[in-house]
């Protein structure tokens, strides 16, 4: 998990990133649920073990991506009311 919330956040900081930033996060999402990617729980021992020291704070960026995504995006792509 910490290695796509760190590619999430990386993404949406560029300025190019913007356009795509709210499909990206839910395809992200999508397959790292698909694929089994393991969660980190409040106790972070995820950030503890990370080879590149990423921060449980990309988990947090991701988390924000995410929700604003499911909020305004999702209706468009899954067809929502």
């Amino acid at each position: 998990m910490l290695f796509v919330s760190a590619k999430v956040s990386h993404l949406s900081f560029l300025p190019q990133g913007k356009v795509e930033a709210k499909k990206r996060v839910l395809a992200m999402v999508a397959q790292m649920d698909k694929e089994g990617f393991g969660n980190c729980t409040n106790l972070y021992e995820c950030q503890a073990a990370c080879p590149k020291g990423i921060t449980v704070d990309y988990i947090a960026k991701m988390n924000r991506e995410y929700l604003m995504a499911t909020a305004t995006y999702a209706e468009k792509v899954y067809g929502k009311d």
